[in-house]
């Protein structure tokens, strides 16, 4: 008994003292004090979640009370908003509704309460139309009210903080799902510090061990960092000084996940993250007229003491970011022969920059200036929404496109600014105009010189669009767009025709399986569809009626094979031989253990997924599929990225059994061409290294090469240390692996 009161002690101290935290940041703030209300939700919240624990162990109130600090703290939102967070699970997880929290606590709260139930348990359901449908809403809401999307963002960083008691398959999920959809969304609301660490924990979970390297590798260079910055950062102080300015000078060190992105986007080790810091100047101004008056002059200043790189200058202070993000970057030449990025910015911009647009309200902005910068944004959402028949992925991935794109500002003949994604082309242009003109367009004239549809546009550039009335839209319009409104409306203005090619195919198909004997059942179509590769029905039948797919007794055959390959395969047992009929059923994959892939008497427990081709010391992750096949994806593959975000439950830590199987892989080599440097990679490969070669494709052109292997080998270790050796032969300047 005593035992229970010390613990019912201890947690009560533990919900006082996250409550007084709560308050104290609060009360600290710029908002009107509205204690009353908060702690009226406090007590509301703490009498429904009463009783109730989490995974962890510790008491489920203080999950609420983590939220509302964070949307107070870190966000910067106000009363409303965190009696919203505190009260954002109630009519989810207890017996109170909506009606309930609008009699006690006003329409407004209750209505964000209700945005924040409608998108409960992530985005993401377990199948790809449920993904779909709960990212809809999620972006619905965003059009009723902001804050829904705002206390959603702080739900999922406190999910992530105490990510570690949930089992590994879970913790895949949410890192995959967060790191697909939650950090482009933190970042397109410019909540930069957020979107950030949701990144660095997500990188954390989904690859623990090179997370650990990279920490260490930053620390141990702390030292050395300093004194550079200090080397650089001591002219700088002694100009700003003499002008009167009250500023702050920091280095901010890139994020553990952007130095890996960079390591792997360039193929280079930590030592050669040349920008593996940024100088910020952050300037105390009260007029904010002054302010873009004063990053120059600092501008001026630094440009005095180094030399400019012209083609890394960011004005984003003329033409802000679309998420209202404003500063000046400037690159210059640092003591040291070494670029340093500079950031510019008031103390206004960096509160913006840091917190997005929540900031505004400190700083008394109208709500009608905060919701005209979303404007635009919400607008593209509205017209992705009306396309009534997005294929799930297809649908998350040009939001994605969007969410995370970078922007380049472009103007119209009359000079009218347009902005639109990085790499956007004329056709972009056209339909970001308007839809007819988008659907009739024939070429545009940029810069006053004639360009097609394809041309990618650049900052500055001044686009006027020619359209005629005989255009008609083209399937392969598609590869030209990147803007989330150009590809659905291009779809759209498509689906007619669409439809009546695929009601050609099916009718086909039908036919062709009635005349041979078998019925167009659900089962024979999805055999068909898996053997030709298709991604659903409509794919098939819209290739058969594309003439994209013959109609031959060969179709069948394959059908008919594949069907009995189905079904002796789940009668197999993963390791009985390929001959035995009459094994025993195969075991299910339990998703919550951590799955070993082995190979016995030549026959593997798991299949390598042909998309990204994993070997044994990748990072790797299983997806169980309806065969209850584990499919091996590396963590980083494209596709594993979807399968985390839509399929959580079906994956599968795995473990890598010690094995003498060898496994295909491909290095791609490059250099200065010279005699008898292909003898010497191969005598490395072969004779050196002893390393079974398959193929070997060069191609040498004015004074270059460029090598394609193909090596069979046991882990990945070798192919590091293969790519190691052949760099350190003279005239290579680099060697990867390629998938």
């Amino acid at each position: 008994m005593a035992e229970n009161n010390n613990t019912s002690y201890q947690d009560e101290k533990l919900i006082n003292d996250a409550y007084k935290t709560l308050l104290d940041g609060y009360l600290a703030s710029n908002h009107r004090k509205k204690v009353e209300i908060i702690e009226k939700a406090f007590n509301f919240a703490c009498s429904a979640h009463a009783g109730v624990r989490r995974r962890s162990g510790e008491p489920y109130i203080l999950h609420p009370i983590a939220v509302a600090t964070i949307v107070s703290q870190e966000i910067g939102l106000g009363s409303t908003s965190i009696c919203a967070a505190l009260l954002h699970d109630v009519v989810e997880d207890t017996d109170y509704t909506v009606e309930d929290i609008e009699t006690h606590f006003g329409k407004k709260i209750a209505s964000i309460v209700e945005g924040l139930t409608k998108i409960s348990g992530g985005i993401f359901g377990d199948h790809a139309s449920a993904q779909a449908e709960n990212f809809r809403k999620l972006l619905l809401t965003m059009s009723d009210d902001i804050r829904v999307v705002l206390i959603k963002m702080a739900d999922r960083l406190h999910n992530m903080r105490t990510l570690a008691s949930m089992p590994p398959n879970k913790q895949y999920k949410i890192a995959g799902e967060t790191l697909y959809i939650y950090a482009p969304l933190a970042h397109r609301l410019g909540l930069f510090a957020i979107k950030t660490e949701l990144e660095d924990l997500s990188f954390k979970y989904e690859h623990p061990e090179v997370y650990a390297r990279i920490q260490q590798q930053i620390a141990t260079s702390e030292k050395s960092r300093n004194e550079l910055f200090a080397r650089f950062s001591d002219p700088i102080r002694k100009h700003l000084d003499e002008i009167g300015l009250t500023y702050e000078f920091r280095a901010r060190v890139k994020s553990c996940y952007s130095i890996w992105k960079k390591m792997e986007t360039k193929h280079i080790p930590f030592e050669e993250v040349y920008d593996l810091y940024a100088a910020r100047i952050v300037f105390e101004c009260d007029n904010e007229s002054e302010e873009k008056r004063i990053c120059w002059n600092i501008y001026s200043e630094i440009t005095d003491l180094y030399r400019l790189h012209p083609d890394r200058v960011r004005d984003w202070i003329s033409t802000p970011k679309a998420n209202g993000y404003r500063a000046l970057h400037i690159t210059v030449m640092g003591p040291d022969g070494k670029w340093v990025e500079v950031q510019i910015r008031s103390r206004r911009m960096d509160d913006i920059a840091e917190r997005g647009f929540a900031a505004h309200w400190k700083y008394k902005i109208g709500e009608g200036e905060e919701e005209s910068e979303l404007a635009v944004w919400l607008q593209t959402i509205e017209d992705i929404l009306k396309n009534p028949e997005p294929n799930a992925m297809d649908f998350l991935d040009t939001i994605k496109l969007n969410l995370f794109a970078s922007e380049i500002v472009v103007f119209t003949p009359k000079g009218e600014l347009v902005t639109l994604p990085k790499d956007a082309s004329v056709l972009d242009m056209a339909f970001t105009l308007h839809t007819e003109i988008g659907t009739h367009c024939i070429a545009g004239k940029v810069n006053h010189k004639l360009m097609p549809l394809s041309h990618k546009l650049a900052s500055g550039d001044q686009v006027e669009i020619l359209t005629s009335q005989s255009q008609q839209p083209q399937p392969d319009w598609d590869k030209f767009l990147v803007t989330a409104k150009g590809k659905t409306r291009l779809r759209a203005a498509l689906r007619h025709d669409r439809r009546a090619t695929i009601e050609r195919g099916k009718k086909r198909l039908d036919e062709m399986l009635i005349a041979n004997g078998m019925q167009p059942t659900n089962e024979v179509i999805m055999r068909i569809i898996n053997n030709e590769h298709a991604q659903n029905k409509e794919e098939l039948y819209f290739k058969i009626g594309n003439n994209e797919i013959a109609l031959t007794a060969q179709l069948l055959k394959k059908d008919k094979s594949s069907s009995e390959g189905i079904f002796s395969k789940l009668l197999r047992n993963p390791f009985a031989s390929r001959n035995k009929e009459d094994a025993a059923p195969k075991e299910k994959v339990n998703t919550k253990k951590v799955y070993t892939l082995m190979t016995k008497d030549g026959v593997s427990n798991y299949k390598i997924a042909h998309c990204c081709h994993p070997i044994p010391g990748d990072d790797v992750v299983g997806y169980v599929n309806d065969d209850n096949d584990v499919i091996v994806h590396k963590l980083t593959c494209p596709t594993a990225m979807k399968l985390k975000s839509s399929f959580g439950g079906r994956l599968v830590q795995t473990h890598w059994e010690t094995t003498s199987e060898k496994f295909l892989a491909s290095v791609h080599v490059e250099g200065i061409d010279r005699m008898g440097i292909l003898q010497e990679i191969i005598y490395i490969i072969s004779t050196n290294m002893s390393i079974n070669m398959r193929s070997l494709n060069i191609q040498a052109n004015k004074g270059l090469f460029n090598c394609r292997l193909d090596v069979l080998i046991e882990d990945a270790s070798v192919l590091t240390a293969l790519c190691k050796r052949l760099k350190n032969v003279k005239g290579v300047s680099s060697a990867m692996r390629v998938n």
